[in-house]
């Protein structure tokens, strides 16, 4: 027999937290895993990737190389000091970039999705420039700024500022118009409705897009060391191949996948810390 709850007694955490997942589970028609098994399976897929890896790349060792030779050649690349100058020159690169690019296309994307003015204002220029190969205007950006950082930090924000635009302003499109007229009739100041009901009501949209544009960025970076092939891990990437040392080619890539997936879990991170309200809904 289970006992009763009292009214007004906190329920039992692990009980609440049983049903809270039940509840998602049945909004979302699927099964709620636990972290201790999401986070299994994640692992299981991780060293059945690997071990396919390690047995196949051993009858291809020119072109697949292994795993196991790939943290070899990591290492080696560690101690004479080539992988880290290679990886502090890209992340020069990416965080320019991105954190410019996501700044612009956050701040833009609110101002077009609250104002039609400046939407339409904006509306062909970003269309034009979104539906350009950046590829093809990264010669430009060599011959207008050279070949440092910031002609590299201009491809990287013009790979990044358009996807969090589209996906801010869509954001802030789907805000509930029944949420602003609820706020206008309690004479809500224009500042307080920003806090109150379109942020919270946009972040998902503006993380989907910052998410997103983690890849776009990744590959900004890459292409534009392709481009110039001076320094960073697009220059690893190149060198090594044309050598054909398959293992310290394979190095930079991993580590730009590891780059990929920090990023992401760092913005799931703070999307649960500022969107907490969200658990509840």
């Amino acid at each position: 027999m289970t006992a009763a709850v009292s009214v007004g007694e906190e329920p039992d955490p692990p009980r609440a937290a049983r049903g809270s997942r039940t509840a998602r589970a049945l909004q979302t028609g699927r099964r709620e895993l636990s972290p201790a098994k999401r986070w299994a399976l994640r692992l299981t897929s991780v060293v059945v990737l690997l071990g396919a890896w390690q047995i196949y790349g051993r009858t291809r060792p020119i072109l697949l190389s292994t795993p196991s030779a790939v943290f070899t050649a990591g290492v080696d690349m560690i101690r004479d000091g080539t992988l880290p100058h290679a990886l502090a020159t890209s992340l020069a690169e990416l965080g320019i970039g991105y954190s410019t690019g996501a700044v612009a296309g956050v701040l833009l994307g609110l101002a077009a999705g609250r104002s039609q003015i400046v939407e339409a204002l904006l509306d062909l220029p970003v269309n034009a420039l979104y539906a350009t190969p950046m590829v093809a205007l990264i010669p430009v950006f060599v011959l207008w700024f050279g070949f440092g950082l910031t002609a590299k930090a201009i491809v990287v924000f013009f790979f990044v500022v358009f996807t969090v635009f589209i996906s801010t302003v869509r954001g802030v499109h789907e805000v509930d118009p029944e949420l602003i007229e609820v706020a206008r009739s309690f004479c809500s100041s224009e500042r307080r409705m920003w806090m109150d009901v379109i942020l919270p009501s946009c972040l998902p949209y503006v993380v989907t897009g910052l998410r997103l544009a983690i890849g776009r960025a990744l590959i900004g970076v890459i292409v534009a060391e392709f481009y110039t092939a001076l320094a960073g891990l697009g220059y690893l990437i190149t060198t090594s191949a044309s050598n054909f040392q398959t293992a310290r080619t394979w190095v930079p890539i991993v580590v730009i996948a590891l780059i990929g997936i920090i990023l992401t879990a760092v913005l799931e991170w703070a999307e649960r810390r500022l969107a907490r309200w969200r658990k509840t809904t």
